[in-house]
């Protein structure tokens, strides 16, 4: 392995991993990312009954939103899984064979706690940079998203499941099954972390470009981290946490 790469992850065979699933299952993943981009752009894009507008600005689509969010990426998890486990591959490949343990997780949340102040940071960073280069507005995209955010606990309950449901299959998605097969292909560790960073970004791409940047970064950062650990249970933690800090719990701390 070249001393300017990331460390390696697990299962791997002369400083390349074992490509998770095939080729065509790969273009399968790449190919229903841009079926969510499409359905993103569309719902942002759907007027609503008054002619005008967009139909996601308004609030009552909340609860339909969030129940299609997490079905989407349980749907995404298990196309994945499954493409793992045609190629003779597990979920604990990726986990560790420790999962189960308590004392892995307790360590796994002593990494994410300050790694989460380190995301958290960036992103905080790069938000503040494109909002203050000359000529560029806030997307709109994302003043929708925050329109959606909960405001009932049934809503904030199903929002928790959201969360969850996003850090463990997402990581498990991009910095596992994705970043794996573009390390195996690629034989390069870092262009690894970069690739799957910049798809998690593009899956976004129905929230506008500045958050495709943005979730870019922080998806590299991701990659580092599940690099490093060789596993993905402290990429989860902060996932979840961030998702829940960042799109509920950090307004009513700051309102309280």
């Amino acid at each position: 392995m070249q001393t300017s790469e990331i460390p390696s992850a697990p299962a791997v065979a002369h400083g390349r991993p074992h490509a998770p699933a095939s080729t065509g299952h790969l273009a399968g993943f790449l190919a229903i990312g841009v079926l969510i981009v499409a359905l993103g752009m569309l719902a942002q894009h759907r007027p609503t009954a008054e002619g005008a507008g967009n139909e996601l600005a308004k609030h009552g689509q909340a609860i339909s939103l969030y129940v299609s969010a997490i079905v989407l990426d349980w749907l995404l998890f298990f196309y994945c899984l499954r493409g793992v486990r045609r190629s003779g591959g597990r979920l604990r490949d990726f986990l560790g064979d420790d999962a189960l343990s308590r004392r892995s997780w307790l360590s796994d949340l002593l990494v994410a706690v300050p790694f989460w102040f380190l995301w958290n940071g960036t992103g905080w960073g790069l938000h503040r940079l494109l909002d203050a280069l000359p000529g560029l507005a806030k997307s709109g995209a994302v003043r929708t998203v925050d329109s959606l955010l909960p405001q009932t606990p049934e809503e904030a309950l199903l929002w928790v499941l959201v969360c969850l449901t996003a850090g463990f299959c997402e990581e498990f998605a991009f910095r596992g099954y994705l970043q794996r097969q573009f390390h195996a292909r690629a034989g390069n560790a870092t262009l690894a972390v970069i690739g799957q960073g910049v798809v998690f970004g593009l899956f976004h791409a129905y929230q506008g470009w500045q958050s495709v940047l943005v979730i870019s970064a922080l998806g590299i950062l991701f990659g580092i981290l599940a690099q490093w650990r060789r596993n993905l249970r402290a990429n989860m933690i902060v996932h979840a946490w961030a998702d829940l800090w960042s799109g509920w719990l950090k307004a009513i701390v700051w309102v309280a």
